[in-house]
C-alpha cells in the first residue's frame, strides 16, 4: 500500500523530466530531430523509447524516469539543436533522477511479482514486504532531503498497514523448505535484534496451533470413515499373510514405526530437518516439493498446499495502483 504515495512524493521535483519528454514527443519534427541527436551521441540503447508519465498510474513515473535517464546525453545535444527547448535537466537534476530511479526500481519489480498475472506462491510474499521496509529505512538515512522526506511519508503509510507482518506471511515462509525458521530469524534480526526471539516464538506458537487444527480435522474424518472399511481391511490383511514377505516393505514399516515411537509430530520432524540450500535449488517448485512428501507429512502437506496457494491479490498491478477511477473529469 505504501507505493500509492510515490506520485505525490516525487511529482513536483521531477517535472523537468516530464516536460522534457513531452516537448520532444509534441511534434513529428522534434521526434525526428531528437532521433538524429540519439544517433549522433551514440551508445544509447534505443530498444526502449521515451515514455511519458501518466498522472493516475504511479508505475509510469518509474518508466518515465528510466527511459529519460538513458537518453540524458541526447537531451544535451537536442538543446543545441533546438533553441526553444528549455527543459534540459542539469547535472544535479540528472543525478537526482538517477537516485530516484534506483529507489523506485525495487517497488516496480515487487509490484509486478505480486500482481494478478504472475500468481507466485505465498512463501515469496514475506521477503517482498521485508524488502520494502528495509529499503525505506535505508533511504531515511539518505543525505538527499527530497529522498529522505519521500521515504518518511512512505514509511508512515507502510507502518499504517504493515507495522506487524501478517502471521500467514511468516507461516508461508516457514513452509518453504529453503527458508524455515532460520530465514525468519535472519530477517527479523536485521530489522530489530531485540524483538527477534519474541516474534519467532509468537509465530512458532501460532503455526503449531494451526497445525493442530489440521490434525484434528483429519483424525475426525478418519474415525468417521474407519468403520466403513473394517471388513475390507481384514480381508486385505488375510491376503497379505498368504503373500511372500518383501524385505523392502518390512524396512519401510520399521522406519514408520520408529518415527512414531519418537513422539514427534510431522511439524517437529519438518522443522528439525536441515533446510535445503537455495544455491542448489534455484528453481524449486515448493508445491511440487510438498506433493512429493504427502505420504511422510500428510497433515502438514495439506496445510502447506492450502497456505502456499493463498493469492496476495486477485487483480493486475496496474489496476490495483491506478487512481484513474477516482479522478473526476470536467464532465
Amino acid at each position: 500500500m505504501c507505493v500509492i504515495v510515490l506520485n505525490n512524493a516525487c511529482d513536483i521535483p521531477l517535472k523537468f523530466n516530464f516536460y522534457s519528454i513531452k516537448y520532444v514527443k509534441g511534434s513529428e519534427t522534434r521526434k525526428i530531430a531528437f532521433t538524429e541527436c540519439v544517433v549522433q551521441v551514440r551508445g544509447i540503447d534505443t530498444k526502449v523509447g521515451l515514455r511519458l508519465d501518466v498522472p493516475t498510474r504511479w508505475n509510469s513515473t518509474f518508466l518515465m524516469l528510466e527511459s529519460g535517464f538513458k537518453y540524458r546525453r541526447a537531451f544535451g545535444s537536442f538543446t543545441i539543436r533546438d533553441r526553444n527547448f528549455k527543459h534540459c535537466p542539469t547535472n544535479e537534476e540528472g543525478k537526482r533522477a538517477e537516485r530516484m530511479c534506483e529507489f523506485l526500481r525495487p517497488f516496480y519489480k515487487i509490484t509486478n511479482l505480486i500482481s494478478g498475472t504472475s500468481y507466485p506462491t505465498s512463501n515469496e510474499y514475506f521477503m517482498q514486504v521485508w524488502k520494502i521496509e528495509w529499503l525505506l529505512r535505508d533511504t531515511l538515512r539518505s543525505d538527499d532531503p527530497l529522498m529522505k522526506d519521500m521515504a518518511k511519508r512512505m514509511m508512515d503509510k507502510f507502518d499504517k498497514y504493515w507495522s506487524e507482518y501478517s502471521t500467514i506471511l511468516s507461516i508461508a515462509m516457514i513452509l518453504d523448505p529453503q527458508m524455515k525458521l532460520e530465514a525468519l530469524r535472519f530477517y527479523y534480526s536485521k530489522l530489530d535484534p531485540s524483538t527477534c526471539d519474541e516474534k519467532l516464538n509468537n509465530i512458532k506458537g501460532k503455526m503449531y496451533k494451526l497445525f493442530e487444527e489440521y490434525v484434528s480435522v483429519r483424525s475426525n474424518s478418519s474415525n468417521a470413515s474407519s468403520s466403513q472399511f473394517t471388513c475390507s481391511t481384514e480381508e486385505h490383511l488375510n491376503m497379505e499373510e498368504d503373500q511372500e514377505i518383501d524385505p523392502y516393505n518390512e524396512y519401510i514399516n520399521y522406519v514408520s514405526q520408529n518415527v512414531n515411537v519418537t513422539g514427534k509430530s510431522e511439524l517437529d520432524l519438518y522443522l528439525t530437518e536441515t533446510p535445503l540450500e537455495p544455491k542448489y535449488f534455484p528453481k524449486l517448485d515448493v508445491l511440487s516439493y510438498w506433493k512429493d512428501r504427502q505420504e511422510r507429512y500428510p497433515n502438514l502437506c495439506r496445510l502447506a498446499c492450502e497456505v502456499l496457494s493463498i493469492p496476495i491479490t486477485t487483480v493486475a498491478s496496474e489496476s490495483a495502483f491506478s487512481i484513474g477511477g477516482k479522478v473526476l473529469s470536467k464532465y
